[in-house]
């Protein structure tokens, strides 16, 4: 019998949102370094749920101290650690160098990484959840099938969803254009934002991204 939502976000929540931010990004921490993934995961995290760095160590120092035993594993009432490319025996030293990368950031304070665009795939959607909403569910290669163009796929996005959440859209896309990125960057952003096809003529991504938000506003 596997665990109930509940007790899973109590055991081990936050210990996989840490996971997740490797999800596609190497596990290469040391003890005197962070991996990219969690510079990632500490630079979104402290500034939107800072009190969750230490839920996080807690969770990550009780798995690694405590992994689950064969009974557990049986009835499926356990996490199950995603493939980081590591051997299954230095899975409990690694999760421990985690735990003291965050420690150290929470009792040093000023031990977080620099505020910065997006870095890994789980950071753009962490940052731009409702603009990867959009991208990926709207703007996937069955546009074509389902919409005559993005103007009605836009439309179809503003009918369908809360406006609250279209607001949260529009505060996004502004966020996204407000930061020092180049056509190019924004193209990247839009692919990894879940978008498979490109903007309509003759819009580049960012012009495209600056139309959408002044589009949405008025929705």
């Amino acid at each position: 019998m596997s665990m109930k939502p509940l007790e899973h976000d109590r055991r081990y929540g936050e210990l996989d949102q840490v996971m997740r931010a490797y999800l596609g990004q190497p596990a290469d921490d040391t003890p005197e370094r962070r991996s990219r993934a969690l510079d990632a995961y500490l630079r979104h995290t402290w500034h939107t749920r800072p009190a969750a760095v230490a839920e996080a160590e807690r969770q990550l120092c009780a798995y690694s101290r405590n992994p689950p035993g064969r009974i557990r594993q049986e009835l499926g009432e356990f996490y199950s650690i995603p493939d980081t490319g590591k051997p299954q025996s230095d899975i409990g030293d690694w999760l421990m160098v985690l735990a003291d990368h965050l420690k150290r950031s929470i009792e040093e304070g000023g031990d977080v990484p620099e505020p910065s665009s997006p870095q890994t795939h789980w950071e753009w959607h962490a940052r731009f959840p409702e603009t990867a909403q959009l991208l990926g569910g709207w703007f996937s290669q069955d546009i074509v099938d389902e919409f005559p163009g993005h103007d009605a796929a836009v439309a179809d996005y503003a009918d369908t969803t809360n406006p609250q959440l279209v607001a949260r859209l529009v505060g996004e896309l502004h966020e996204l254009l407000a930061l020092p990125l180049d056509e190019g960057d924004y193209a990247l952003a839009a692919a990894e934002l879940g978008m498979e096809v490109g903007p309509p003529e003759p819009f580049s991504h960012g012009a495209w991204f600056q139309s959408l938000a002044a589009t949405l506003s008025g929705a």
